[in-house]
Order: C-alpha cells, then structure tokens, then sequence
C-alpha cells in the first residue's frame, strides 16, 4: 500500500447508503474500511490506527458519541466527523466540542461531505505550523490586528489560532465595541480562504424588506426598482467568509433562509427558481443573548446550534485593564501615524484616568478617545489628562476595582469586608462565564473544587 493513502473508517447502519458511500471515497483515493455498528468500530480502532473515522451518531448498540470518544482518546490526530440526522444537530454539536471535527446532515449530497473532509485534511496539513505559530502567540501580543497581553487575549488568541484552519461556522459573542469584526477578520486572514474575499454585512442596519434581497441577491423585476440582476453577499463570499453581524435581529422567516444556506449550502436568488451552489464560511456574530431569544421564541434553536458550532466569547474592556496601556499605545501610532505626528506618549496621570473608566463602549470607545486626544494635543508630544473626553477625566481618581471604604470610630468588620470583596469577585466571575464554574475559576486563577467549596462557604454565611 502506498506510504500516502489516507486510511478512513467508515461507520453507518444502513448496508446500502455504506457501500455507496464507502465506493464513491474509494473513487477518490481513499483507503475506506466499513463497520455496521459501534461495537465494529471501536475494534477496527482498537486493530488500526486510522486517519480518519466518519460515523453516523445513531447506531446500534453503542452510538456514534462513543465511537468518536474512542477514536479521539485512542489517536488524538484522527480526524473525526460526524453524520446526524436533523434530530441530532444538538448531539453532533456537543460532539465537535469535544473533539469531532465537522458533521454533515442527513441527507447529505457526497460533495458536502467530499468538502467536510478536504476541510478537515487541510486543517491537518496546517496543524505543524500552527503548533508553532501557537508557541509565538504565547510571547506575542498581537494577532491579526488583536491587541492583548493577558490571559484572557492569549487564550483567545489560540483559539482564533485553532479554529482559522477549519471552515466551521463560528458565532462571536460580546459586547457592543469588543472588536467581533476585527476578530472574523482576524479569522479569515489566518485561515486557508484567504485569498478569497471576506464578505461583512450588519443584519440590523438593512430594512428587513431589503436584507434578503442584500443576502441572496435578486434577479430583474424580482420587486420596485430591481433594474438587474444582482449577486447578493453569499455569492460575493464564494469559497470565502460570510460576517453575518447583529445576526440576533433577523425575522424568523430569514432565518429558516440562512439554515438552509448552512445545511445544504445552496440558496435562490429573489424572484429565481434557479438553485445557486456556494462554498462559504459563515462567521456570525451578536451582542444579544441568543439563548434567551431561543427561550423566549425570537429565535430559532435549530439555527443556534448550527451557527453555535464554535463559540468565541469576547470580554470587555473593563475585565481586560492589563490591556489598556498597551492599546493606547497601538491607536497612538495609529493616529499619529495618520496625521503625520512624531512618536506620541501619555502622561501617567492620563493613563490613571483610562485606567480607571469603566469603557461601556469597549476597544471602539477607547480608540475613539485616542484618536480625540491626539487631534486636540496640537504640536505636543505627550497626551495630558486634558486632552481627554469629560467622562474619562472625571474616572481619574475613581478605582472601581476595589469597594468605597471608611473607617468608622469602632472600626471595621475585617473579615466580612474582605469577604464581600471574595463574594463579588466569584459574582462577577461566574457572570462574565454565563455560570460555568470550571471557567469562572480558570479566571480567578483556582482549582474547580476550591471555587466550589468557596461558594458553599459563602452561601452559609
């Protein structure tokens, strides 16, 4: 055999929909193995180092779930995707968390898999430069146009490092002013569809009457005043990457639109018959609670999960102080750079007050001072507290960080003080990670059961 067949493991219930898929991957190079249940597969696992095992999540006896634990805890290298049925869409996405690499839909078109697995092949390829891209990412503060330097940005950065190989659908949550545009960007230019176009378009800044037109495009006399024909921004994102932003304010009737797009990857132009094929990354992002909205029924759960496949949760300037100093520094260059400046620099008093201000606007409200600072500083060299906006001057004494204290004349209750500041510091923790306490501790920097067991304490006393 020779040195360079991938080695594939295919695994499904169903004899005939097997063998034509297993003979169609035999036409194209691959080296398939087939297995009817799960009990098979885990020994064929336990028999061969694969390079590749793709099996339906319903099987007989022992499921897919298991097959692909196995298969990941065995070879930690395998590629492994997923079949489900459309059912099973939450169970496949709970499994690409853990390791699985894609999953396709039941029924799936053979291309749509062909392309799951030449995805997942080129992740691979790229994975040894990533490794030490991952290794310069950790004495670096930068990425992409990203600017951090603590533990929240490096994690992110290997994530963003991580997922920019795969072509899975990513949602990027956060604030309003985090930079959710600048990280898709970030995403694309590191991933292999960057010699192909990165398509943004704000879901919330079109007339909903218009955003499907605007999406998908329209032929002439589709409606008023369409004189032409017109490619819309999945068309203009062909083997390229779609940022879908504000996706949270979309009607539900576009939404069902989208989730076909996601599924079958094909889509009718406005006032067409005629199906369009698109090969597109599709990277959405949202400052709104999807999750609620899915509760409250405003938006569907079915597109959550399928756009959900990789989260990426931006924190807000404020849980990131470690980093203002050093994206003052980045706008600083960027601004005087644009107006022909010399090198510029901020007074410690200056930097004090950004310190201190709570940012409700995040990175874009602070480049937005920045660039204030440096127009109104005239010929100098130096950025004074003056120079900056009102609000931001008056944070120049405040320290949000830390509780108002006073010492009365019988003094203070030390521990129920330092026990308030424990208590709000866990609060904000398990806030910032939408309650998950493994996360949460990983912040405040303690082991799970630590946190655990200071919870308990605290809700005793």
């Amino acid at each position: 055999m020779a040195e360079n067949t991938t080695h594939l493991l295919l695994v499904e219930d169903e004899a005939p929909l097997r063998q034509a898929v297993a003979e169609r991957l035999g036409d194209h190079g691959f080296d398939v193995v087939q297995a009817e249940t799960g009990e098979e597969a885990l020994e064929r696992l336990a028999e061969f180092a694969f390079d590749i095992v793709i099996t339906d999540l319903r099987l007989p006896g022992i499921e897919g779930t298991k097959v692909i634990e196995a298969a990941i805890e065995r070879y930690p290298e395998i590629i492994a995707i997923v079949v489900t049925g459309y059912g099973t869409v939450r169970d496949a996405v709970d499994v690409i968390k853990r390791g699985a690499t894609d999953f396709v839909t039941k029924p799936f078109q053979f291309d749509e898999l062909m392309h799951a697995l030449n995805t997942a092949l080129e992740q691979r390829r790229l994975k040894s430069e990533n490794a030490y891209l991952r290794a310069q990412l950790q004495e670096r503060y930068r990425f992409e146009g990203i600017v951090g330097r603590g533990r929240a940005m490096r994690d992110l950065f290997q994530l963003l490092e991580t997922v920019a190989a795969t072509a899975s659908t990513i949602l990027i949550t956060g604030e309003t002013g985090t930079g959710k545009e600048v990280v898709a960007r970030a995403i694309h230019h590191s991933s292999p569809r960057r010699g192909h176009r990165f398509v943004a378009l704000n879901c919330s800044a079109i007339p909903e009457t218009l955003l499907e037109a605007e999406l998908f495009g329209h032929v002439r006399g589709a409606f008023t005043g369409a004189i032409g024909n017109r490619q819309g921004r999945l068309e203009q994102a062909h083997r390229g990457t779609l940022f879908l932003d504000e996706v949270g304010t979309m009607s539900m009737s576009l939404q069902m639109k989208l989730l076909r797009v996601l599924q079958e990857r094909e889509f009718e132009r406005v006032g067409d018959s005629n199906t369009v094929r698109v090969d597109v990354r599709v990277i959405a992002a949202t400052n709104a609670d999807l999750e609620k909205m899915v509760a409250d029924g405003s938006f569907r759960e079915d597109l959550y999960y399928r756009l959900n496949v990789i989260p990426v949760l931006l924190p807000p300037l404020r849980d990131r102080r470690e980093d203002i100093a050093l994206l003052v520094q980045h706008f600083l260059q960027k601004f005087a750079g644009e107006l022909e400046r010399g090198p510029m620099t901020l007074s410690q008093t200056a930097m004090r007050a950004l310190m201190a201000y709570s940012w409700p606007g995040n990175i874009r409200q602070l480049e937005n001072a920045i660039e204030r600072a440096v127009a109104l500083s005239g010929g100098r060299s130096q950025i004074e507290v003056t120079d900056l906006p009102p609000e931001v001057q008056q944070a120049e004494d405040a320290s949000p960080a830390f509780p108002a204290l006073s010492f009365p004349e019988d003094g203070v209750d030390f521990e129920r003080f330092i026990a308030d500041i424990e208590r709000e510091m866990i609060r904000r923790s398990l806030e910032r990670t939408r309650g998950n306490k493994g996360a949460a501790a990983r912040l405040l920097n303690l082991k799970r059961t630590t946190l655990v067991e200071k919870l308990k304490r605290l809700e005793r006393d």
